[in-house]
């Protein structure tokens, strides 16, 4: 019987130059790294109209910013996460931010169970985050989790296209037929 194999450690250090100079995208948590798959149509149309709304809210701004896919999110010293959209409202890294202040995840089967569990454990922990809103692709439903003034959190479920969902932390308000816009469900 063989002895199982130790995974290397990798240093943020190493793994922020490897992902910088890389062509592929990779989550970072505590020294292990993860390839970050592709995603399907639903998945791209409802990142992008929510990033169309903010990117308009914020055209201009020089204080906050939206980014989309490809900005890496620093959760705590030794996560790195690519969130769908988020908006941050730090002085920027070339190459990742570390105060959010809204995070949106759009679900995939392969990362609901991270999204739900994990990155909502750990995004909870960041000081700056007000709200974390986790979107299916396969119906129409978004959980809206926001920090209270205590520090304790709330969630809201929406699920009707004339629900109104009030990002407080940025204010903007979105139904979710503006957030599935473009969206069919017809097509499973």
């Amino acid at each position: 019987m063989g002895l199982a194999k130790l995974k290397p450690y990798l240093s943020v250090e190493k793994y922020l130059k490897g992902e910088n100079d890389g062509n592929l995208r990779h989550e970072y948590i505590y020294g292990e790294v993860y390839a970050m798959a592709g995603s399907s149509d639903r998945h791209n149309q409802i990142s992008g109209n929510i990033f169309v709304k903010l990117f308009q809210k914020f055209s201009g701004s020089k204080d906050c910013r939206v980014f989309m896919t490809d900005m890496k999110l620093q959760a705590d010293e030794e996560t790195f996460y690519y969130p769908d959209v988020f908006v941050a409202c730090d002085n920027p890294d070339r190459y990742f931010r570390r105060e959010p202040i809204l995070i949106i995840e759009v679900l995939s089967p392969s990362t609901e169970s991270t999204d739900r569990r994990e990155k909502l454990k750990v995004y909870r922990q960041i000081e700056t985050l007000q709200e974390y809103v986790i979107i299916a692709q396969d119906k129409m439903q978004i959980e809206l989790h926001r920090k209270q003034s205590g520090g304790e959190w709330t969630k809201e479920i929406l699920t009707e296209p004339d629900e109104t969902a009030e990002l407080k932390s940025v204010e903007l308000s979105l139904t979710l037929a503006d957030i599935y816009r473009g969206v069919d469900f017809d097509d499973e």
